[in-house]
């Protein structure tokens, strides 16, 4: 094991059997090096090594079920540099995969990672992807992921972004999607900001053919001089459409939150639903944590946790 994988794998707590089990496939990448992979029956995962970052060719053939979930691991140790990531993943025709990515930086001052994806789901395929950040105390982050996908008909994609541990930095999400008849997606998004930290969530979800569904979820808390600005845009586009929009933000101390859900319906046989909620901490709440022996502090962040859990 290379001193880059161990300790990447330190600052995300992994369980090691992950990394010693023959059918839990794996791709990590430190910095723009492949440090270690490992591949199961069903996925073919190609990384290559180019000059200002690695891009990462994922398939998934048709009707294979992956029985375990796909490890991923980005990341960069020192306090400076760049990642680059270009990924391209296929999932074929019913075919069943679930990924888990940790994207680490548990030492960086003046790092930026970058993610530019495209992802296509082809009928009746099932795709997950759960991200969790963490991050170095320090500030000194640039985090910008960009996504495209495609949803076939009856295909079903579900994300979910996690930054809750350490300073977000600056971070700029892009999220589109683009869904076929009875397809399906699923953006959640939850993420901690404090200091000076800047956070731009953007979601987009396109119901382009009958019976498509979407529903975008995000919850984020500000605290100190943290900024949030969340846009979230939902178009149903024909008819039996059905999708929600749902933004709940945190303020706390001087920090600043814009939500700006968007619901654009264009058949009268679809419906779709917004709420957006922008606010501090509830008073009655933290006046029964204070009551049961807990600083104001100590209950704000209790609620706050709550909300992003």
């Amino acid at each position: 094991m290379t001193n880059e994988l161990d300790t990447l794998l330190k600052s995300i707590d992994s369980d090691p059997h992950t990394y010693n089990d023959p059918d839990t496939a794996r791709l990590t990448i430190h910095q723009n090096s492949v440090v270690d992979s490992h591949m199961v029956e069903g996925l073919t995962v190609i990384p290559e090594e180019l000059e200002d970052g690695v891009r990462v060719r994922m398939i998934v053939e048709d009707n294979a079920v992956l029985p375990k979930p796909v490890h991923l691991c980005f990341g960069v140790i020192p306090k400076t540099g760049t990642q680059r990531i270009l990924m391209d993943v296929t999932v074929g025709v019913n075919a069943k995969v679930a990924l888990v990515a940790h994207c680490s930086f548990p030492f960086a001052e003046d790092v930026k990672h970058m993610m530019n994806a495209t992802i296509t789901l082809k009928e009746g395929a099932d795709y997950s992807y759960f991200e969790r950040h963490v991050h170095s105390e320090a500030g000194g982050l640039t985090v910008i992921p960009v996504s495209k996908v495609f949803v076939g008909e009856r295909a079903r994609f579900k994300t979910e972004f996690e930054l809750l541990k350490g300073r977000v930095g600056s971070m700029d999400i892009n999220y589109e999607a683009f869904v076929k008849r009875a397809g399906l997606v699923e953006m959640t998004a939850r993420v901690s900001g404090r200091g000076s930290d800047r956070i731009k969530l953007t979601e987009i979800a396109r119901l382009e053919e009958e019976y498509a569904r979407a529903v975008l979820a995000s919850k984020i808390a500000v605290r100190d001089e943290a900024s949030a600005e969340i846009y979230n845009t939902l178009s149903a586009l024909a008819p039996y459409c059905r999708g929600h929009v749902d933004c709940k933000e945190i303020i706390k101390d001087n920090g600043r939150a814009i939500a700006v859900p968007v619901v654009d319906v264009r058949s009268a046989l679809a419906h779709v639903t917004h709420e957006a909620a922008v606010g501090s901490v509830d008073k009655k709440q933290l006046e029964t944590l204070m009551a049961r022996g807990l600083s104001e502090d100590e209950a704000s962040e209790l609620i706050i946790q709550g909300l992003l859990s």
